[in-house]
């Protein structure tokens, strides 16, 4: 991402000792987003909104990034129809006419986390008042319109399905600290929960993560959160067998999030019993399926439904990963494993997780990365 910006003129510092990043926008040359750059990594979609709110223009690449379905941009393009945003579709790439964009209302016709963020970043800088209806509630949304915010925005109603915004004639510079996040959370949790004994994460927030919580604790973790200010640590104990859950389905927030599905199915691969999950959001988010019985689980598929027999245990073995949650799924589903597991494919991983081998080796696992051309191994 960072790299995305520098390529429009941007100019960025990042800060590792204060894990801080600089940005500086005064100087972006063109509003564009080329595809050797938006392919890598889905999320460089995002800077669609931003760009036609700032600049009333944009070019950019039609984006790539993980397997795990279709997910069209379809959405986030009507949405911004909606504010009289000119778009059309050339060689791949969406190109946008903000010069008439003006507040609206808009109504996605399903909550769209992407869809959303792209609305409130280019309403914030039209003229006139906008209303999403059915907007994503996501505490990433939440965040983003409270970053906006101390920058001089008018949002309303953030956190909620109705967001009210009422334009301002521009933004202002302002330092702002971003919420943890609350997948990277869940995946140590999840791996917690799948090694048994206790685990202790960090710098976290508890009420994002209340419905994956819930049904860890129908695994037969023992989980308690001490409250640290603004965040919390929160505290997993497993010391019985892993217990089935009837069933688990994935719905937008504040449902059971899509990106802890691959990691929750990992914990039930050695539970006493049968499991359901069901995938609602992305119809291709199974792919780890395959892997996980490739280390002996017993996964079945039907539709957008997956049955989860429990298993006595996992055995290692070379697999290879799809997307960013299946790499973590395989990481943790090793740590248990008998014998060695290598992972390839691993720079999924890397967009979605600092340093999380060293985090869990600081644990005990026995987990290292080892670079082999073209590709890397975690192993």
């Amino acid at each position: 991402m960072e790299r995305l910006l520098c390529s429009m003129g941007m100019e960025t510092c990042y800060h590792p000792e204060q894990r801080s990043l600089d940005i500086d926008p005064t100087r972006i040359r063109w509003p564009e987003a080329p595809y050797d750059l938006v392919r890598k990594m889905r999320a460089s979609f995002f800077v669609l909104g931003p760009l036609i709110g700032r600049h009333r223009r944009a070019r950019v690449s039609m984006p790539g990034g993980c397997a795990i379905g279709a997910r069209p941009v379809n959405i986030h393009l009507k949405s911004l129809e909606c504010l009289g945003v000119n778009i059309t579709v050339e060689h791949g790439y969406v190109i946008a006419d903000a010069s008439q964009m003006r507040g609206g209302l808009v109504n996605l016709e399903f909550p769209s986390v992407g869809a959303t963020e792209n609305v409130i970043c280019a309403a914030v800088l039209a003229r006139g008042e906008t209303c999403i209806e059915n907007a994503a509630r996501e505490p990433e949304v939440a965040d983003l319109a409270d970053f906006l915010i101390a920058g001089g925005a008018c949002i309303e109603g953030h956190g909620t399905s109705t967001i009210r915004i009422q334009g301002v004639e521009r933004l202002r510079t302002e330092a702002y600290s971003v919420i943890p996040d609350r997948i990277e959370a869940g995946t140590y949790l999840a791996a917690g929960a799948l090694c048994g004994g206790a685990i202790r994460v960090c710098g976290c927030r508890a009420r994002d993560l209340t419905a994956f919580l819930a049904d860890l604790r129908l695994t037969g973790c023992e989980i308690s959160v001490e409250s640290d200010g603004n965040l919390d640590n929160i505290i997993l104990k497993r010391s019985s067998p892993i217990q089935p859950v009837t069933e688990i389905v994935t719905l937008p927030y504040p449902g059971f999030p899509t990106d802890l599905q691959a990691q929750m199915m990992a914990v039930l691969c050695l539970a006493e019993g049968t499991s359901i999950v069901r995938e609602t959001i992305f119809e291709n988010r199974f792919m780890h399926v395959s892997e996980l019985n490739r280390m002996g689980a017993d996964i079945s598929i039907n539709g957008n439904t997956a049955i989860v027999r429990g298993v006595k245990h996992l055995s290692g073995s070379p697999v290879m990963a799809s997307d960013l949650r299946a790499s973590a799924a395989l990481v943790i589903s090793g740590l248990v494993a008998q014998g060695t597991t290598e992972v390839l494919r691993v720079y999924h991983l890397d967009r979605g997780y600092e340093r999380i081998e060293e985090k869990l080796a600081g644990l005990g696992a026995r987990i290292s990365r080892v670079k082999i051309h073209p590709s890397s191994t975690v192993r």
